[in-house]
C-alpha cells in the first residue's frame, strides 16, 4: 500500500514530514510485523532529511523544492518560493520570518513552472539551479570554478561559494536583487562602474524592473536611485555623518553607515549595526520607491521606517533648472529670486521642467560700461535647503568660499558645510527643494548687481511695513485703554464715525475689523454710527 505524506512549512525555514492523520483514518495501514522495524527506520530517515539544518551546500547534498538550507544563526534561508500572485517558483534568500521576505533571487529571469527544481553544485563546481529533465535554469557562472566547492548561507544572508580551501570565488552580495542588507558593500570604481541594486518588474515579477540605486560619483558620492539612466532621486552627499539632502536624517538612519574609499580611487559604502540580531534592510520597490524596513517582533511584521520618496519635492528635478521646490508652498515650485519662468505658458500648467532662466545677465555676461564696472554681482541666500545636484569641490575655508566664487565667472553658487568643505556650482542649478523640518544647507545664488537692489528695496517695504503696523497696534492698544481707564467704555460699531473736531474726538480702527470706535474724552459720550444719533453714556 501506498503511504502518503503531506508538507507542512515551519516559521524557521525549513520542512519536515507530517503523516495525514486524515488520511489514516481512511484507511487501515497494517504493515507485515517483519517490516515493521525496517518501516521505522525509514520514517526517521525519511524526518531528518526534511530536518537537515545546514548551511551549506556541497556536491553530495542538494535541495529540492520544499526544501532550504539555514544560515547558522537562523536569520535567513535559501530555497524556493512563489511570489505573491504567482504560481512560478524561483530560488531565492529570504528572512527566515513567518513573512515571506525575499532579499535576493537567482533565476529572477527565468522562473521554473513546477516543483520539481533543484539547487545543486554542478560538475564544473558552481551553484546551480536546474529544473526537473535536469536542464541548466541558472548558475553562477564562475570561470574558474574547481570540483570539490561548496555554497554556505552566511550569517550576513550572503550566499558565498566556496573551493576546498575556503577561498571565497563567488558571493550574492556583489550581485544583489532589490535589497542592501547589513555589511553589504554598493561601490562605484574610478571608471563609474557600479554594483546597483535593481528592483523588481512588479510585486508578482522578480525580473530585472525599470529601476536601480547605488551610490555616485566616486569623489563625492551620494545615495542615487534611477529610472532606466535617469536619476530619480538622490540623497545629498555624505559628511561624514548623515547624507544632507535628506530631510531629519539623524542617527538612527546614520549610525551604520561607512564610506571608505580604496587606494585604486573605487568607493563603497556599508552599513551595519552594534546589535547583530537587529533586522533591518533597504528595499527598492517595483515603483522606485527606496525605504528602510524593521522586523518588529511584537507585530511579527515588518514596519518601514524611512522612506526616500515621501512628497512630490523629493523627486528629481521637479522644478527643472534654477527652481526650488517647496511642499509647504501651495505652488509647489518657484523660481530662484532673480530668475523667472522660462516658459510662462508651461509654468501655468504646472509643468516645471523647462525650469528658469535670469532676469539680469551677470556682470561676466555682458559688455559693462566704465560706470557700472564697481557695480558687483552678489549673492541671495537661501536658507536650510536640499543643495543642487553636481557640485565641484573647491579647496577654499569657509571665509574664502563666497569670494572665490565671485572671482570665477562661471560659478553660479556656493555652499559650506561641515565635513564637505567649500562646495561650487557652474551651469545650470538643478533639483533644490526648501526643508520643512531640521537639516539642510545654506546656498548661495549668484545674481546681478540690480537683482540685489530689489531685493533691497523689497527689504526695506516689509521693514517699513511692520514697524507701522506695530505703531499701530501699539495706539489702539493706548487709546482703548484711555477710554476704559476714564469709566467711559468702548461701543463697537459696524460703520464709520463722521469726525467734526479732532480736538474733541478720536476715532479708531479695533481688531482689523470695518467696526470703529469713537470716543469723546472730554464729555464721555459715544458716538456709534452716523446713521444713529450720539447719546450721553449712563453711568
Amino acid at each position: 500500500m501506498t503511504e502518503e505524506v503531506s508538507m507542512k512549512r515551519l516559521t524557521i525555514g525549513f520542512t519536515v514530514p507530517i503523516l495525514n492523520q486524515e488520511h489514516l483514518t481512511s484507511y487501515e495501514i497494517k504493515p507485515p510485523m517483519s517490516l515493521l522495524p525496517q518501516f521505522l527506520v525509514l520514517l526517521q530517515f525519511s524526518y531528518l532529511k526534511f530536518c537537515t539544518c545546514t548551511d551549506t551546500l556541497t556536491s553530495s547534498y542538494l535541495i529540492k523544492d520544499h526544501e532550504a538550507i539555514i544560515s547558522n544563526n537562523t536569520n535567513f534561508k535559501l530555497g524556493f518560493f512563489s511570489p505573491a500572485n504567482s504560481t512560478s517558483r524561483y530560488v531565492g534568500i529570504s528572512y527566515n520570518t513567518p513573512v515571506q521576505t525575499a532579499i535576493w533571487v537567482a533565476n529572477r529571469d527565468k522562473p521554473l513552472n513546477d516543483t520539481f527544481g533543484t539547487v545543486a553544485i554542478s560538475g564544473d563546481g558552481n551553484l546551480a539551479v536546474l529544473d526537473g529533465q535536469q536542464q541548466l535554469i541558472w548558475s553562477s557562472n564562475v570561470l574558474n570554478s574547481m570540483a570539490n566547492s561548496s555554497a554556505q548561507l552566511l550569517d550576513s544572508g550572503n550566499l558565498v561559494l566556496l573551493d576546498k580551501s575556503g577561498r571565497t570565488l563567488w558571493q550574492s552580495f556583489e550581485r544583489p536583487s532589490d535589497s542592501f542588507l547589513q555589511n553589504m558593500r554598493l561601490a562605484v570604481s574610478n571608471t563609474q562602474e557600479k554594483s546597483l541594486v535593481t528592483s523588481w518588474k512588479s510585486p508578482s515579477n522578480p525580473s530585472v524592473g525599470f529601476y536601480s540605486f547605488g551610490i555616485n560619483p566616486p569623489n563625492m558620492p551620494q545615495f542615487v536611485a534611477w529610472n532606466g539612466s535617469n536619476p530619480y532621486w538622490r540623497s545629498g552627499l555624505w559628511n561624514g555623518q548623515i547624507f544632507i539632502g535628506v530631510p531629519n536624517m539623524n542617527s538612527v538612519y546614520s549610525a551604520g553607515f561607512d564610506l571608505i574609499k580604496e587606494d585604486d580611487g573605487s568607493t563603497y559604502l556599508t552599513f551595519s549595526y552594534t546589535n547583530t540580531s537587529t533586522r533591518t534592510y533597504f528595499f527598492l520597490d517595483s515603483e522606485g520607491n527606496l525605504s528602510q524596513r524593521y522586523w518588529y517582533d511584537g507585530k511579527e511584521d515588518w514596519e518601514t521606517i524611512w522612506t526616500a520618496i515621501k512628497d512630490e519635492c523629493d523627486v528629481y528635478g521637479k522644478c527643472g533648472a534654477f527652481g526650488s521646490c517647496d511642499i509647504q508652498d501651495s505652488r509647489l515650485c518657484s523660481c530662484l529670486e532673480g530668475f523667472e519662468p522660462r516658459n510662462l505658458d508651461e509654468w501655468s500648467r504646472k509643468n516645471w521642467t523647462g525650469g528658469c532662466q535670469r532676469r539680469t545677465l551677470l556682470q561676466c555676461e555682458r559688455n559693462t560700461s566704465i560706470s557700472n564696472q564697481d557695480k558687483k554681482d552678489g549673492f541671495l541666500k537661501l536658507t536650510t535647503v536640499k543643495l543642487p545636484d553636481f557640485p565641484e569641490l573647491s579647496y577654499a575655508q569657509d571665509i574664502d568660499c563666497g569670494s572665490k566664487c565671485l572671482n570665477s565667472c562661471s560659478c553660479v553658487a556656493y555652499a559650506y558645510t561641515n565635513g564637505i568643505g567649500c562646495m561650487q556650482w557652474s551651469g545650470n542649478l538643478i533639483d533644490i527643494a526648501k526643508f520643512g523640518g531640521s537639516g539642510g544647507v545654506d546656498l548661495y545664488v549668484r545674481v546681478a548687481y540690480s537683482e540685489l537692489d530689489k531685493k533691497k528695496n523689497m527689504d526695506l517695504i516689509v521693514a517699513i511695513t511692520v514697524i507701522i503696523g506695530s505703531i499701530s497696534v501699539v495706539l489702539i492698544t493706548f487709546f482703548a485703554w484711555k477710554c476704559m481707564g476714564k469709566g467711559k467704555g468702548i461701543v463697537p460699531v459696524k460703520s464709520t464715525c463722521k469726525i467734526r473736531n479732532y480736538d474733541e474726538m478720536i476715532c479708531l480702527n479695533q481688531e482689523r475689523r470695518i467696526e470703529v470706535i469713537c470716543c469723546d474724552m472730554e464729555e464721555g459720550r459715544i458716538v456709534q454710527s452716523i446713521h444713529m444719533k450720539a447719546r450721553p453714556r449712563r453711568n
